[in-house]
């Protein structure tokens, strides 16, 4: 089964209170991924989550906290200063913002198959990791 590489979006949909098929959705991808071994974040998505769960969608900080814990179950990338300066050329060689950029480099090192996310162009392929929508393509996903 292939690995997939979780964006801070997928993550943070999955706590959304005004749109409560979407989080459910999201839920579930995320039990599954969590379950199956499959899923994988980065130090990065880490940091995002908690800057905007406790920041725009107003989430306690223990319970960020607790969350970011059961993300640790998910196979981690650390973000390291090799993995940035890759980033940077990602950024150059694929037109991505430096934050996307480092999303795909951190899946690629991860050897993931996909990237769920609703920041880039689904159905393109980048450093050989195809970029998914999930929300789009419910069927697919899984």
């Amino acid at each position: 089964m292939p690995k997939v590489f979780l964006d801070t979006n997928i993550l943070l949909y999955s706590m959304d209170k005004h749109d409560p098929v979407k989080r459910d959705a999201c839920r579930g991808r995320l039990r599954w991924l969590e379950e199956s071994g499959h899923g994988v974040i980065s130090t990065q998505v880490m940091q995002e989550f908690y800057v905007a769960a406790t920041g725009k969608l107003g989430v306690e900080h223990e319970a960020a906290k607790s969350i970011l814990r059961s993300l640790e179950n998910y196979e981690v990338v650390l973000v390291d200063p090799p993995l940035i300066r890759e980033a940077a050329d990602c950024r150059v060689s694929s037109r991505l913002s430096f934050w996307d950029a480092l999303i795909v480099v951190s899946a690629r090192q991860a050897a993931c198959d996909k990237i769920w996310t609703e920041d880039m162009n689904a159905g393109q392929t980048i450093e050989g990791v195809l970029i998914e929508n999930p929300m789009a393509s419910p069927k697919s996903v899984l």
